[in-house]
């Protein structure tokens, strides 16, 4: 099953406390997910500040700089797996190097019911 693992951090807190993960370290945990054939994709975003959000409502496009909420942490990036159930999605996601200075969201991919 497809798992989706969501790092939030609070992006002015994630590259200066002590523990916090440095971008060789998140590379090589990375490279460990994609060599035990688990990894479908990963990448770290950009600051929010470079978010723009996206609103369709009436048939009017509405876009807006930022992200869609002030929130005390921000999306910092993901993961996005094959486990073969949820209790093997978290121990991936306890791994990921950021959960030590923020968190990480777990949530199973749903497939799309297709009437065919």
């Amino acid at each position: 099953m497809k798992y989706l693992c969501l790092i939030y951090s609070d992006e002015k807190l994630l590259h200066s406390l002590p523990e916090s993960p440095r971008d060789a370290e998140c590379l090589d945990y990375a490279q460990t997910v994609q060599q035990s054939g688990r990894m479908l994709a990963a990448e770290p975003l950009e600051p929010v500040a470079t978010a723009t959000t996206v609103r369709m409502r009436g048939g009017k496009l509405s876009i807006t700089d930022g992200p869609f909420a002030e929130t005390k942490e921000q999306l910092a990036g993901f993961y996005l797996i094959e486990a073969r159930d949820l209790n093997e999605a978290l121990q991936i996601a306890g791994g990921i190097p950021a959960a030590r200075v923020g968190s990480v969201e777990v949530r199973p991919v749903r497939q799309l019911q297709l009437e065919g």
